[in-house]
């Protein structure tokens, strides 16, 4: 499978770099530091299939980046590995929706599906192995061309090209139908992704080349509602309306199964087809259109999305010793940028989660908030890549905060989730207040902080009580109480910035409430019962799914969630010397998790899981205690051997950004711990140099000499030529552009970070 693979991504990055007139360059060119250097426009790098194996739950399709559409095939098959609507292992394809996910655990969205027919048709999807019983297709992998901006398959049932590209919130679909048929098109409106059930569908036909509805479903998010627009190429000469498989009279209907059939004239082989979305209405669906895709020209849409990409992905240029790097690099940026997506209209209308319409916003409201994953590297990495996005996303979250009375927890498509635990809008919010960024209210921000942090929902109660969350009060008490103590910190510092010294006391207090949940004796986080009593029987490696102590973890991951306070988490555990040799132990010590532990703990490394996200920061602790060398270590074993260039090049859920994110600060060479305090801890570059443009066009420019798969120890640093002996560097210095220089070694130096005074620690002002 590999194999194949393999052989298929090289056919579809030579097709790539054929289209954008490069073929004659495909040799890699070397520089002085050594490596490939980027060549032509970086969306070339991108491999979006990278993902779409084993667990990783990417999207598979097109938009541009952080765009409201993702226009991609939708599979046959259902279950946890298709949360994204589609995965490598599939060869039944259903048909092309409008809106995806990308690496999460929970499948939704896939709304407004539009499938190309020919033929008798029935109005269902059908059943595997009967391919009379629906519309659906097979289809091959050999047949199939994936990159930015573009996607096209062949339909083997209906021998049927198709292709697909979108702006922000158009999708722009082209058919090539064979000669001597009937064109048809089957548009659903009842199918959607995983949970995601049907609720109420509208359609109806305006005119000879314009169809109108909306789809409103209920799933994991509990009331969702998109409308459309689509505008066809060709005259509209048949339109049949079915709920379920009853066919009602009519150019307009209402229902819950609705699909509509639509045939056109047998002489065009080629129909093109624009479709609007919007959460407002259909006209706004359509004035979508009319704004950013106003014409019939595919090519250049395509064309514009894939200049929107390389314009992104530009943002960090950089160089490495192998082309799988370039690859696993660039697409890793590109998942970065799927999510949080636009959800509002071209003339900045959104639905609001209390359903009301707010009209022209000063800001663009987004969506898809995987707070709990990305409030660790991929926010942070926002905060770098993308300052001009800060003041939507907290303008966003504030706007939320006032319609919902709380800061968003999960939120999806105008709906509160509540999904995972703690309050990670927290840490986001705080990062952008102590990092400096404006254009949102601060004050509100911390009223926002505060008000949510205070409420007695999901825990929050028994933390204002008690100072822990009795484990027989509800599951995964111990991962929601360590949680609320990171946000906890936050708010402490963002108090602390504004002056309220009350506040700053209480907060800073509840941050080192992750002590209550501690056992000395056991030597780990546990659940607890009372002020003296724990959850008996106990296993530090045992995971029960949903109903255990951890959120999907266990107490071996878990004990090291405090990246707030890591020098009390050095004392909780008796000193340096046990917290390294405990450190030590969790990346080879395994143990039976349980026949009901959860899926998402993969990656194992002993008892780490790089792939999911609340270890994502453990590998860097080694440099709070003077062995830097070993955070190296760790981190260049997990990229070089948990990610890489295949289907199942990841070894967890994407979750919306996160486990990229966390592989390209740790390409570059440092990673934030705890994202709120503005500082980075360094690891192993795996680049060998890297240009990122920062704020106030700006240049960080980072060259690493001497690097190697052996060489994977960094020796000493000079930032704008002068030596910097710190084990970590704060995003202030980043943001100011200039030089940063390290030098690379066989060896662990005998002195890089190992002062005390070079140390990471908790708090720098």
């Amino acid at each position: 499978m590999n194999t194949k693979r393999s052989l298929i991504t090289k056919i579809h990055f030579l097709f790539t770099m054929c289209c954008m007139g490069l073929a004659s360059q495909l040799s890699a060119q070397t520089i002085a530091a050594g490596g490939t250097k980027p060549l032509g426009p970086l969306s070339s790098y991108v491999d979006p299939y990278i993902g779409t194996g084993f667990h990783g739950h990417v999207f598979m399709g097109v938009n541009v980046p952080f765009g409201a559409v993702q226009l991609g095939p939708t599979n046959m098959s259902e279950g946890w590995d298709w949360c994204s609507g589609y995965h490598y292992s599939d060869s039944l394809i259903i048909g092309f929706a409008h809106t995806h996910l990308s690496g999460t655990g929970i499948g939704d969205l896939g709304d407004i599906l539009f499938m190309p027919v020919t033929g008798e048709v029935k109005p269902s999807k059908g059943r595997p192995g009967n391919p009379a019983s629906g519309y659906y297709s097979p289809f091959s992998h050999n047949d199939e061309i994936a990159k930015v901006g573009y996607y096209s398959v062949k339909l083997k049932k209906y021998n049927i090209k198709a292709e697909l590209t979108a702006t922000e919130r158009v999708g722009m679909h082209r058919y090539s139908y064979p000669k001597g048929t009937t064109p048809k098109m089957v548009i659903d409106l009842e199918q959607g992704i995983g949970w995601d059930g049907s609720a109420e569908n509208y359609v109806r036909k305006v005119n000879d080349s314009t169809i109108v509805g909306y789809r409103f479903s209920s799933g994991w998010a509990v009331d969702q509602r998109i409308f459309f627009t689509a505008v066809f190429s060709d005259k509209i000469k048949g339109f049949s309306v079915y709920d379920s498989i009853s066919v009602k009279n009519g150019a307009e209907q209402k229902g819950r199964r609705l699909k509509a059939i639509l045939t056109f004239d047998p002489s065009n082989t080629e129909i093109l087809v624009k479709v609007g979305i919007s959460p407002v209405s259909t006209d706004n669906a359509l004035a979508n259109i009319k704004a950013e895709a106003p014409g019939w020209n595919f090519e250049s849409v395509m064309r514009k999305a894939d200049e929107k990409w390389s314009d992104e992905l530009g943002k960090v240029k950089i160089t490495t010793a192998d082309p799988a790097q370039m690859r696993v690099f660039y697409t890793a940026l590109y998942h970065t940028m799927i999510a949080p997506s636009l959800f509002n209209d071209h003339n900045k209308d959104y639905r609001g989660t209390d359903k009301k319409i707010y009209n022209k916003a000063s800001f663009n409201n987004l969506t898809t908030f995987s707070l709990w994953d990305t409030y660790r590297a991929a926010q942070p990495l926002y905060t770098i890549l993308h300052p001009e996005k800060v003041s939507d996303m907290a303008n966003t979250m504030l706007a939320i905060y006032k319609q919902q009375g709380k800061l968003p927890v999960w939120h999806l498509h105008g709906n509160e989730t509540n999904c995972m635990v703690g309050n990670p809008a927290i840490p986001v919010l705080s990062e952008a207040i102590l990092k400096g960024y404006k254009g949102f209210d601060q004050n509100l921000a911390f009223e926002a902080i505060k008000n949510s942090s205070m409420l007695d929902e999901r825990g929050l109660y028994y933390v204002k009580k008690y100072g822990f969350i009795p484990a027989d009060s509800m599951a995964e008490s111990v991962s929601i109480g360590l949680e609320y103590a990171v946000a906890d910190w936050s708010a402490a510092q963002v108090a602390k910035k504004l002056n309220k010294k009350d506040d700053f006391q209480y907060f800073k207090k509840r941050a080192g409430y992750y002590l209550n949940y501690y056992d000395p004796k056991a030597g780990f986080m546990r659940g607890r019962l009372s002020e003296k009593t724990w959850r008996s029987p106990f296993s530090p490696f045992e995971s029960i799914h949903e109903k255990g102590d951890f959120t999907e973890g266990n107490a071996w991951q878990y004990t090291w969630l405090i990246p707030h306070d890591v020098e009390g988490m050095i004392s909780m555990l008796g000193g340096e010397k046990p917290f390294l040799n405990k450190l030590d132990s969790l990346f080879f010590i395994k143990g039976d998790m349980g026949a009901k532990a959860s899926n998402d703990i993969t990656g194992l490394i002993g008892s780490y899981a790089q792939g999911n996200e609340p270890g994502h920061h453990i590998p860097y602790l080694y440099a709070y205690a003077g062995q830097q060398w070993k955070t190296a270590e760790k981190v260049r074993y997990i990229m070089d051997n948990l990610y890489t260039d295949k289907n199942d090049g990841l070894c967890g859920n994407e979750d919306v950004g996160q486990m990229s994110a966390w592989y390209i600060f740790s390409s570059l060479g440092f990673y934030p711990v705890n994202p709120t305090s503005g500082a980075y801890v360094f690891g192993s570059p795996l680049v060998n140099s890297a240009e990122l443009k920062v704020a106030n066009d700006k240049t960080l420019k980072i060259q690493v000499l001497n690097n190697s798969k052996q060489n994977k120890y960094i020796q000493k640093i000079l930032f704008n030529s002068k030596p910097y002996t710190k084990a970590y560097i704060m995003h202030s210095d980043l943001m100011q552009g200039g030089t940063l220089q390290i030098e690379m070694g066989a060896e662990p130096s005998r002195t890089f970070g190992q002062k005390k005074s070079d140390r990471p620690r908790s708090e720098y002002n």
